[in-house]
């Protein structure tokens, strides 16, 4: 199996009901631009138009799949958006968001996250007879909300009925004939915000996607709670599962989101150059610059260089046009793509001590190669400073990342052993404690199982 040597989200969703009528397919898309980061391998529109719907889906960036010509034809005041990140290319049936058509007309669903007992309840529907086209949890939730619509009296009382029954993480958006439908999983792992354009309700993974769309922000979808949008009722709150303790997941502030988002109150730029200014204190460098790994490391560079004085240099380029679909997925192609990806300013770190700060470590192919090319562009020494704590164990909620026999950091390896491995003259990762001091708000608990295994981690 292919494994990125950072961990992955599984996708961004976005949804918009425009109560005044207006299309919203153009603002669909500005916004699925503004969350490519979270997911580079297909993406996907669905528009309603009084119960016609328009559907645009494809492999490949959300400029490959959309153009001035598909977003005219997305006419209709109801839509939902999605983009995925994947290990290789989707099937057209598995690529979001997924539609069916049930007793009570057509249903799509977007979803970022993974259902944990999906396994188990595809495998009871099944033995009921029910079919099944895609390979994805997203369909299993699609025949749970049709068989609950069978009994309850409307499509947010079906959703409510099967939030029951899942397990994992997840953040949904669902677009009925005539509802648009947000839901939060109750730990509220995955991040979700409400906002609003004129007459428009819009929904998305971020708050970067509604800066891009012209929306203003309303306030971040609580943990365990499900908002319904419609016509005759407007915005309405269900809050059953609400109340639980949080696990909001730590990585959407290490590495997820965008750093200009803002997730549950939390400035995402300003946890970042907090903690590369703690990693700095943690771990000093004996350094002449500080260079960043482009692009999630940029910001805790600008931290770690601001706390200790040292010159902030671009050392190490990235070119954002790479792409590892060019190679094979093995170890040789994933070598050939990180060359690709990266280059280095011999201009910058000729002679020089380097201080490379990036955001998290995994697998350490791509740290292995950057340094290489550091001392072969003639760096004296490279100390590699990591803004987050050891990734030492797989995630407890799904999200994609090696198993921890390939992780560098795992199985009490020393700071010795990772250094031969890696080929750099020191290395120091934030300490777990730190993550208390970078201004997180209090009123959540956060996810660090891959850290500790502990998913309610207090804040001061």
């Amino acid at each position: 199996m292919y494994f990125a040597d950072k961990m992955k989200e599984e996708c961004g969703v976005i949804g918009m009901f425009d109560l005044g009528g207006g299309d919203v397919g153009s603002d669909l898309c500005y916004g699925l631009f503004a969350l490519q980061h979270r997911g580079h391998m297909s993406c996907g529109v669905v528009v309603n138009d009084n119960y016609k719907l328009t559907r645009i889906k494809d492999n490949g960036h959300v400029n490959d799949v959309l153009n001035v010509r598909t977003i005219e034809s997305l006419k209709g005041k109801i839509g939902i958006g999605h983009v995925r990140h994947s290990g290789g290319r989707d099937l057209s049936e598995d690529i979001q968001p997924i539609t069916t058509r049930y007793c009570k007309g057509t249903i799509s669903l977007a979803k970022n996250g993974l259902i944990t007992n999906a396994e188990q309840l595809r495998t009871a529907l099944e033995d009921e007879g029910a079919i099944f086209q895609s390979t994805r949890d997203t369909e299993v939730i699609l025949h749970l909300i049709a068989r609950a619509r069978t009994t309850c009296p409307s499509a947010e009382t079906s959703m409510l009925e099967v939030m029951d029954s899942l397990e994992g993480a997840y953040s949904m958006i669902l677009m009925s004939p005539k509802k648009l439908i947000a839901v939060r999983d109750p730990r509220g792992f995955h991040p979700l915000c409400m906002g609003k354009k004129g007459s428009a309700v819009v929904f998305a993974s971020e708050t970067c996607a509604l800066d891009a769309m012209g929306a203003e922000f309303v306030r971040d979808i609580k943990p365990g709670e499900l908002v319904c949008v419609d016509e005759k009722n407007g915005v309405r709150s269900f809050e059953n599962y609400c109340g639980r303790r949080t696990s909001l997941c730590l990585y959407e502030y290490v590495y997820f989101s965008r750093p200009d988002s803002i997730l549950d109150g939390n400035e995402v730029y300003a946890f970042r150059e907090r903690a590369g200014r703690l990693l700095a204190k943690a771990c000093p460098a004996d350094a002449d610059v500080v260079c960043g790994v482009p692009d999630g490391g940029t910001v805790y560079a600008q931290g770690y260089a601001n706390e200790t004085g040292l010159p902030l240099k671009a050392g190490v380029m990235k070119n954002k046009f790479s792409s590892r679909n060019l190679f094979n997925h093995d170890f040789e192609g994933r070598e050939k793509a990180i060359k690709l990806k990266y280059n280095v300013l011999r201009q910058t770190v000729g002679g020089k001590r380097v201080a490379l700060v990036d955001d998290s470590i995994m697998m350490g192919d791509t740290a292995r190669r950057i340094i290489a090319m550091l001392k072969k562009a003639g760096a004296k020494e490279v100390h590699l400073r990591i803004g987050s704590p050891r990734i030492i164990h797989e995630c407890l909620f799904g999200v994609q990342m090696p198993g921890e026999d390939k992780l560098l950091a795992a199985r009490g390896r020393t700071n010795e052993e990772m250094c031969a491995h890696l080929g750099c003259d020191s290395i120091g990762f934030l300490p777990i404690e730190a993550l208390r001091e970078t201004g997180l708000s209090c009123d959540h608990t956060y996810c660090t199982s891959c850290l500790d295994r502990k998913t309610h981690l207090k804040m001061k």
